[in-house]
């Protein structure tokens, strides 16, 4: 028999998993853990949204996805750390705040969110396939074009001015 509506809808299938983060221990309390719950499927679209753009493609004949990797630890994170209750931590706001953390600790919760949302690590590779930074305005994805070790007219003897 097939799954109800109300099922679907009632069913906790969102993960988490507490991570113990000794660099961010609380000297009040010496609690040292934080809860990592995956996205839901609306928080995903968001992150996703949120860390790609379109631009006009090389050719000029459409446009071609590009991923923004600035604050892409923490835009993802401050969807991800929860509190006992389930209650996020952070706004989407205040990703810029949890980005100026540790590159190390961000990184290891990253790596739980990811997993615990379903962004497998070959989605990821094929997202930073096509990836660009601030500072990056151009490039292309496409392969260069071969090299020959054959001299080029304007390498050949006699093709430079004499002087």
């Amino acid at each position: 028999m097939a799954l109800s509506r109300a099922a679907i809808v009632q069913a906790n299938d969102i993960p988490t998993e507490p991570v113990e983060v000794p660099e961010w221990r609380d000297p009040a309390t010496g609690d040292a853990t934080v809860i990592v719950r995956g996205l839901t499927g609306d928080e995903l679209d968001d992150y996703q949204a949120s860390i790609r753009q379109f631009r006009k493609s090389l050719d000029g004949r459409g446009m071609e996805p590009v991923l923004i990797q600035q604050g892409m630890h923490a835009k993802l994170l401050v969807k991800c750390l929860v509190d006992e209750e389930g209650q996020r931590l952070f706004q989407d706001n205040e990703a810029a705040e949890l980005g100026a953390k540790s590159g190390r600790v961000l990184e290891r919760l990253h790596d739980v969110a990811q997993r615990l949302s379903g962004l497998s690590d070959e989605e990821q590779e094929e997202m930073e396939g096509n990836s660009e930074t601030p500072a990056d305005t151009g490039g292309s994805t496409s392969p260069s074009p071969e090299t020959s070790d054959a001299p080029s007219p304007s390498s050949s003897e006699g093709s430079a001015p004499e002087s």
